[in-house]
């Protein structure tokens, strides 16, 4: 079993820090859904099952978006967010942890649907990376604080680039 967990750890990381590098919105959004179903199984097998429930809705949500963004359809998951969360607390019982998860998950839901560029939704990503890395934090997941680690460097690293590249462009056009 904990090589299971370690296993959909890994790869979740792996497959993670290929989406930040991605140039177009579509192909972010697939890759990262790969590498939130990973993540998933992780936390499930950890026994996390906020993050479970979350980062499986967001693999869904991510495929869903990449044909589909209206307005019902950000609806539909902020909603299946707000009842699975309200499930986890007043039917299963779990800790106030699953909050940091489900808040996290909200902001992925309205930035995976509603923005377009792959610039926007790395700048919105910064705070669901940081409630995520609280969560990971908190229930022990060295695959899911490593992840969340992934993301900000990607999320920066690729920022600078494009601010260097915009530089770049500026000053050949002097």
């Amino acid at each position: 079993m904990d090589y299971a967990l370690h296993l959909f750890g890994a790869l979740a990381l792996i497959v993670n820090f290929i989406g930040y590098r991605q140039n177009t919105v579509n192909r972010y959004r697939l890759v990262s859904a790969l590498a939130l179903l990973f993540l998933s199984w992780h936390f499930f097998l950890l026994g996390a099952m906020a993050a479970g429930i979350t980062l499986l809705l967001g693999a869904v949500r991510n495929i869903v978006a990449m044909k589909y963004r209206q307005r019902w359809i950000l609806y539909l998951f902020v909603l299946l967010n707000v009842v699975f969360c309200l499930w986890e607390w007043f039917i299963v019982g779990n800790s106030a942890l699953l909050f940091i998860a489900y808040a996290s998950s909200l902001v992925f839901t309205v930035g995976s649907i509603v923005l377009e560029s792959a610039q926007s939704i790395r700048r919105w990503f910064i705070l669901a990376e940081g409630l995520g890395l609280i969560y990971g934090v908190a229930v022990g997941s060295v695959f899911g604080v490593l992840f969340n680690i992934s993301n900000f460097t990607s999320i920066f690293s690729k920022m600078y680039q494009e601010r260097r590249h915009k530089a770049i462009e500026s000053a050949r056009k002097l």
